[in-house]
């Protein structure tokens, strides 16, 4: 499996890969160190990929939440 192909992918669908390939991995999750944009926590998708040990290590973001340009408050 070449792992970097996960990059981009939404979480679930990119650990349901790694489960099905067998291959170990453990994920951390990042987050601004800002609140700027909001984000959507239940949203993660795969930011970066490295090799860890005899596997891999896979680091999350929360999805963005777009907002209207003036109308912050609201999501689009």
């Amino acid at each position: 499996m070449d792992c970097q192909s996960l990059v981009a992918l939404p979480w679930e669908e990119a650990e349901a890969l790694l489960q099905d390939s067998g291959v170990p991995y453990e994920r951390e999750i990042t987050r601004p160190v800002r609140d700027f944009f909001k984000t959507d926590e239940q949203r993660l998708y795969v930011l970066r990929v490295q090799e860890h040990g005899q596997g891999i290590k896979v680091t999350l973001g929360a999805k963005v939440i777009p907002s209207v340009q003036g109308h912050q408050d609201k999501e689009v």
